[in-house]
């Protein structure tokens, strides 16, 4: 009868790959690490090759897993779509979703991908800017829903996680020295731009804004030049510039939660099922 792939061995598979971590694919399929391993075991019995290598920093593809890993995931795609169109699951219409410029590059490609799977046939418009713009869109409706960020606080609860914000700066610049230091930051109203001063003018720091936008690719342009350093979340910092040690002698940083807000209190079915999705998807990104 030839070689049959198992859905739930290849969602598993495609979770393990995506993450590169079991422990982190774990939490996201809701097994446990060994379940897992057993899963990809009987996928590699099933078709007679080696997919996955573990390695010291997670797990790593052999050519045979890359080349599953691709099949797959059109494979899941059309699955879903199969059962949301069978079952009646399946929505359509356009939604205005917001989401902050730093985090847009880590953010956007997951949520995005993994709601379209399921749900072809919405259109999803997007937005970036920085939390205060985009609260003001939410409040005028020019938004349906955004991702913001908000002052970290006790009632952790109520965040879908928690970043801590960090001093970036060009490899090897040292900008770090410069006095007044230079900051390359934005809107005023914004977290990062506060929690920078108030650290700064707490420690006594003497400072000068050399540029200041709402455009994140302004302000890392500005610090890819050497000549200023920016605050940024951890898990927004591009690969080519770099997180500032304490050695720098920069004061410490708080951290930021993000959440997800909607415009509207009697939402959609649609606007409902993408905050849920959201809601699901954003903390295992």
């Amino acid at each position: 009868m030839g070689i049959r792939l198992d859905i739930a061995l290849l969602r598993n598979f495609v979770a393990i790959a995506d993450a590169t971590v079991m422990s982190r694919a774990a939490e996201q399929v809701g097994r446990t690490q060994a379940a897992l391993s057993q899963q990809v075991k009987k996928l590699e019995q099933t078709i007679e090759q080696p997919l996955m290598i573990r390695t010291g920093r997670g797990v790593s593809l052999t050519i045979h897993g890359e080349r599953l890993l691709a099949h797959a995931h059109k494979i899941l795609r059309m699955h879903d779509e199969a059962v949301a169109e069978l079952t009646g699951a399946t929505l359509s219409g356009q939604l205005r979703f917001g989401c902050p410029d730093d985090y847009a590059r880590i953010f956007l490609p997951g949520l995005l991908q993994s709601f379209a799977r399921l749900h072809p046939q919405v259109f999803i418009e997007v937005v970036c800017a920085s939390t205060p713009r985009l609260l003001e869109r939410l409040k005028g409706q020019s938004l349906d829903i955004a991702i913001t960020s908000l002052p970290d606080s006790p009632e952790r609860g109520q965040f879908l996680r928690c970043e801590p914000f960090v001093w970036v700066g060009r490899k090897g610049s040292d900008a770090f020295n410069l006095d007044p230091l230079q900051l390359a930051l934005s809107d005023p109203d914004a977290l990062d731009h506060v929690a920078a001063t108030s650290s700064l003018d707490r420690a006594g720091r003497s400072y000068r804004i050399a540029y200041a936008s709402g455009s994140v690719a302004g302000l890392t342009a500005v610090v890819r030049s050497g000549q200023a350093i920016t605050v940024m979340t951890l898990t927004g910092v591009p690969p080519d510039l770099q997180v500032l040690p304490p050695s720098s002698g920069l004061p410490p940083l708080p951290s930021v939660g993000i959440t997800v807000q909607t415009a509207s209190r009697s939402p959609s079915r649609l606007l409902s099922r993408f905050e849920a999705h959201v809601r699901s998807v954003l903390p295992t990104l």
